[in-house]
């Protein structure tokens, strides 16, 4: 591996040393938010809790979790310092419901620096990179603020192209040559196909390294999935897949052992819990909850993210020690029973993001006659594969997940309505209208 000034030593540390290193952090953390939060003093009296007892992350289950409700409705309540500390103010995307506000402050827009660069790091990049950002920096987003920060302190260099448009993106990356981009992985195979429907010899190109976001790219075995080996069978760049949220300020990113993205033990404390918050062991799948670290402006203890993991700690073969998290299986209140088989919506897209005739499409689950779950995916296609794939598709989904949705062909054009990204940060794709959704 590479080692940089981006390596964190207690990365490389034994389990004990970490342990006893967070425990440390934590109780920082508690006494922080006793003397600074409106919400947790008030959660640390309500329920006879006190920090000065708790040693260590083995105890945190004694404290509630925070949920996204309590972040929507006691926002203000969250936060730790006086108004004219804040300098930067980022919200959640607001896929699933509404938005929620952060405020930063300076110390925080540094940690955010750090926590990227870190990333970077680990995925094998240096100051000798230079990146082309595929995403937005602008609409309130974090991501993009975290990596333009995250490249700088990195010592990289940065083109700041956005999100969309393949034909910018290519004249960019024939102007400039980065070595280094930074998209949503299925957005690589619209760059393909513009290449080859435009003679762009892609496969030659400056690009040698993929930092993706949003979508998965590995399977639970960390084999890659569909999607990733659609991307690989095209363009053999290294892929690096994240896995960070806005409200925990922290980015697990894949060594280049592609197993898993690394724990940075100085940003977050994490957990692993059941439905009814009991922790579960390392390797079992559960629901996410996470302590931020080091946060300043609004540090959360004990958030539950609704995203569905387990991690692994065996030793990885880059040497690094920290817990790796395990791809993101899907979010807990997006679980499908459907025709006997549970799944998530992401193992339905990933089976539409190989196939680059399907220009859009969003995915729904509704209740059936029956009191069940129906599944309908609608798609928009491209002209000349209107009479054969359904029946493809059809095929692809038995093949994948063993059951096949009912599948809808509709104009690009009532796609992206539902996408909505005039006002949304993410598309749109997926859509529960079950009466408990």
């Amino acid at each position: 591996m590479k080692i940089t000034n981006f390596t964190p030593k207690i990365e490389f540390e034994t389990a004990e040393k970490i342990l006893e290193f967070q425990n440390e952090k934590l109780r920082e953390l508690l006494h922080y938010l006793k003397q600074k939060s409106p919400y947790y003093q008030e959660l640390f009296d309500k329920n006879g809790i006190d920090v000065a007892q708790i040693s260590g992350v083995d105890e945190l289950c004694k404290i509630p979790i925070t949920t996204k409700s309590d972040l929507q409705s006691r926002n203000e309540d969250f936060l730790c310092v006086e108004p004219r500390q804040i300098v930067d103010y980022i919200t959640t995307s607001g896929t699933l419901g509404d938005p929620v506000t952060f405020a930063l402050s300076d110390a925080d827009l540094e940690r955010l620096a750090y926590n990227e660069a870190i990333s970077f790091s680990c995925a094998g990049c240096d100051e000798d990179d230079v990146f082309q950002l595929m995403t937005t920096i602008d609409k309130r987003f974090m991501a993009g603020l975290a990596y333009f920060l995250g490249i700088r302190k990195l010592g990289g260099g940065i083109v700041r192209v956005g999100n969309g448009v393949p034909e910018l993106q290519w004249d960019t990356i024939q102007r400039i040559t980065p070595t280094a981009i930074i998209c949503v992985p299925s957005f690589i195979l619209k760059l393909i196909d513009y290449a080859e429907r435009n003679g762009i010899d892609y496969r030659n190109s400056s690009i040698k390294k993929a930092v993706c976001i949003g979508e998965s790219l590995r399977e639970r075995d960390f084999s890659l999935n569909l999607l990733g080996q659609k991307i690989k069978q095209k363009w053999d760049i290294e892929l690096y897949s994240t896995y960070a949220s806005t409200e925990m300020a922290t980015t697990f990113t894949e060594c280049e052992a592609g197993e898993g993205g690394h724990h940075h033990p100085e940003l977050i404390i994490t957990e692993i819990v059941d439905n009814e918050g009991r922790v579960l062991p390392d390797g079992e799948y559960g629901e996410l909850v996470v302590t931020t670290l080091g946060v300043e402006a609004m540090p959360l203890l004990r958030f539950s993210t609704g995203d569905v993991a387990c991690f692994h700690t065996q030793k990885c073969s880059c040497g690094r020690t920290t817990k790796r998290i395990s791809p993101i299986i899907g979010r807990k209140n997006q679980m499908i029973k459907f025709k006997g088989t549970t799944l998530y919506p992401t193992a339905v897209f990933d089976v539409l993001d190989q196939r680059s005739d399907i220009l859009a499409y969003y995915v729904e689950v509704s209740d059936s006659e029956y009191g069940t779950d129906d599944l309908t995916v609608n798609v928009a296609v491209r002209e000349d594969v209107r009479l054969y794939i359904v029946k493809e598709l059809v095929e692809n989904f038995r093949s994948k997940l063993r059951v096949t949705p009912n599948i809808v062909i509709k104009d690009l054009k009532e796609i992206l309505d539902v996408h909505n990204l005039e006002t949304n940060r993410k598309p749109r794709k997926f859509i529960d209208s079950r009466k408990n959704g």
